[in-house]
């Protein structure tokens, strides 16, 4: 018995050794190859390394036949009375969005408009990614500095058109404005796929930086939400001398340090959070209950993208239905509870539906859920980018109904530069999308103290 307490305090001291060496001694950000080929190999070498003007193109043979699939989609099982959203999207509602999809939506209107921003298209590592890219007109006296937005899953760059013109335009107490870059994706929207497996949140931030790069910008600021969170995360990790500021609505940091604080937590909650934000940690029962409930997309578009992906694909219906009960619960958990799921509580139908159609028109819907597997691969999984602290500059934005939240220390666990945290008491998770004056305003906020930050920095 002796010798077993004596093992059992072997391991237990043994075990906090082990995790305080890798907090103090995390090592070097791993290093990966700027030019890892993604396209077809006999491309390599052979690629227009060009900026081409890009404009999306509604076809009438794409608007006809999404039409007929949209007006002879075969009838869902009726919903359960009072379900609403609760078993997924309420299939009482499904005929008023693919009538509306289909008889209502202007498609010529939404055409102009999604072309009213400049967009090209170059060739990164072997994919041609498209990108929306917005100088500012202003006098010489202001500082134009370059902004990278990075949206996520089920988003697209539309999520960012009501904020770009915000973000392009002097604002008073400002002496900046933004060039704001939007690229979408690999394989999202009109950016190409990879052709082999590989391409995770790290890669891709690989190829954001050499996109940055060829368009001039040497350094720059990041911002990001869901996927884009994920991915400013390892560009911040992995570029620290090319990153300026890193501005996050889902800044998530994942270390031992983290971890055993969240569990901490779990017991007195009132050790790792302030009171007022318990709720959106705690209970942990609740939370992982949370998990278990309503990411069972994520379990299966990181095991098996390309099965669900013939579905969505195939049906314009089943991608509405897929995509737009996460802008529901995704807003405000509680739009579960509500017949319509509150889609219009802050979106438009035009709104949404642009977004459907940046899936739709592109036939990117399986190439966008490829990501999950591949960011979950045992190989990226293995970068382990979450251990590595970063010295770039970082602010978070925490909308009241984002999926996580963690308090400032948690964050500084990682991000010792921490310059800001904006608590909100409203919004969800696509905010760009749903508050843009709000998110535009943070971003100011966030670059400014960035830019006070590096200026510090020189003088001493």
């Amino acid at each position: 018995m002796a010798l077993l307490k004596i093992l059992l305090v072997a391991s237990v001291l043994g075990i906090a050794v082990w995790i305080g060496v890798n907090l103090m001694f995390p090592g070097s950000p791993p290093e990966l190859d700027p030019n890892e080929w993604w396209g077809e190999k006999d491309l390599r070498g052979k690629q227009d390394t060009s900026i081409r003007p890009f404009k999306i193109k509604f076809t009438d043979e794409m608007i006809k036949d999404l039409k007929s699939r949209l007006s002879n989609h075969r009838k869902p099982a009726p919903g359960l009375e009072g379900a609403a959203f609760t078993y997924g999207f309420n299939s009482g509602r499904l005929s008023w969005w693919t009538q509306y999809w289909s008889e209502k939506y202007p498609f010529s209107d939404r055409e102009q408009f999604l072309n009213s921003v400049p967009q090209y298209v170059t060739n990164i590592q072997g994919l041609d990614v498209h990108f929306i890219r917005v100088k500012p007109k202003v006098s010489k006296e202001v500082t134009v500095v370059p902004l990278l937005l990075l949206h996520g899953w089920p988003g697209s760059v539309r999520e960012f058109y009501e904020a770009i013109p915000l973000l392009t335009t002097q604002t008073e107490g400002y002496d900046f404005v933004f060039e704001v870059i939007v690229p979408s994706l690999p394989g999202y929207g009109f950016s190409q796929g990879a052709v082999r497996p590989g391409l995770g949140a790290a890669q891709i931030g690989v190829i954001m930086k050499n996109l940055m790069n060829r368009l001039g910008h040497k350094k720059f600021y990041i911002q990001g939400g869901d996927w884009g969170a994920i991915i400013a995360d390892t560009m911040a990790t992995l570029f620290q001398n090319e990153i300026l500021g890193m501005h996050s609505n889902m800044l998530m940091v994942e270390n031992t340090c983290s971890t055993l604080k969240r569990l901490i937590g779990a017991f007195i909650p009132s050790l790792i959070v302030d009171s007022h934000l318990a709720d959106r940690m705690y209970p942990l029962t609740k939370y992982i209950s949370y998990l278990l409930e309503e990411f069972g997309y994520l379990h299966l578009q990181a095991t098996k993208p390309d099965t669900i992906g013939v579905a969505l694909s195939d049906s314009p219906a089943g991608l509405a239905a897929y995509i737009l009960e996460k802008f529901s619960s995704w807003t405000r958990m509680e739009h579960r509870l509500k017949e319509d799921g509150g889609l219009t509580f802050r979106f438009t139908a035009n709104q949404l539906i642009d977004n459907l159609m940046m899936y739709w028109t592109s036939n990117s819907i399986t190439t966008s859920m490829r990501l999950y597997a591949e960011n979950m691969s045992n190989k990226n999984r293995a970068l382990d980018i979450g251990r590595y602290s970063s010295s770039v500059p970082a602010w978070a934005l925490q909308a009241k109904n984002e999926l996580f939240y963690q308090p400032p220390h948690m964050i500084k666990s990682k991000y010792s530069n921490l310059l800001g945290v904006t608590v909100l008491d409203d919004g969800g998770h696509f905010i760009a999308f749903e508050m843009p004056k709000v998110f535009a305003e943070d971003v100011f906020k966030a670059v400014k103290a960035f830019r006070e930050f590096h200026k510090t920095k020189t003088e001493l």
